[in-house]
């Protein structure tokens, strides 16, 4: 059953990844990444866990378009997947590339103050 629900997830991220780059206009979802997609093992709910770019208020604007597109998304999913069920659809912000990013500059910024000789004290 693992295995099914494996591939069932990946197939969600795959088409959920392409539905949203070419066919979602609205222009409030900005930069959005699909990171995972966690099913219950009865396939009937999704997490789909995201990743947005852009500052606060670009991050909760594209949620609100997400939410406004949910249902559009679960129908486009369905046309795509042969379940007996569309699993309902529940949008998990990460702020994964965000803390990435930021610990990037951290690293940059110590190996400068290393260089200069700032981190000595």
């Amino acid at each position: 059953m693992s295995r099914r629900v494996d591939r069932v997830e990946e197939a969600c991220k795959e088409e959920l990844s392409e539905i949203l780059q070419r066919e979602i206009k609205d222009p409030r979802v900005g930069f959005v990444t699909i990171t995972r997609v966690k099913l219950t093992r009865d396939l009937r709910h999704a997490r789909v866990y995201i990743s947005i770019m852009g500052s606060d208020n670009e991050v909760r604007q594209s949620l609100e378009g997400l939410e406004s597109a949910r249902g559009y998304l679960r129908a486009r999913l369905g046309e795509h997947l042969r379940l007996k069920y569309l699993p309902e659809i529940d949008f998990r912000h990460e702020r994964i590339a965000q803390e990435a990013l930021e610990l990037e500059r951290l690293l940059r910024q110590a190996a400068q103050d290393e260089e200069r000789g700032d981190g000595d004290q």
